[in-house]
């Protein structure tokens, strides 16, 4: 099964290699293909148009891997 993942960052941010590995990881332990952007956020408008809710975010087919804020609309540069 393929997946389209992006994990969306701030410049700087000390856990993206980190979550980029664990992605990674999950990804190969389930067999998946994962289509992996990782993608840096630099200003309020990309973050907007990204959904993007805080440093790191992870997506899954345009949607945010965490359901208790699939429906915020709080996008933002942090």
């Amino acid at each position: 099964m393929a997946f389209n993942v992006r994990v969306l960052h701030i410049p700087g941010c000390s856990n993206v290699a980190g979550t980029v590995a664990l992605v990674s990881e999950i990804s190969d332990d389930f067999g998946l293909t994962s289509g992996l952007q990782v993608i840096e956020v630099r200003d309020q408008e990309r973050a907007e148009s990204l959904q993007f809710l805080g440093s790191p975010t992870v997506q899954i087919n345009g949607q945010d891997i965490d359901p208790a804020v699939r429906n915020s609309s709080t996008f933002g540069f942090f």
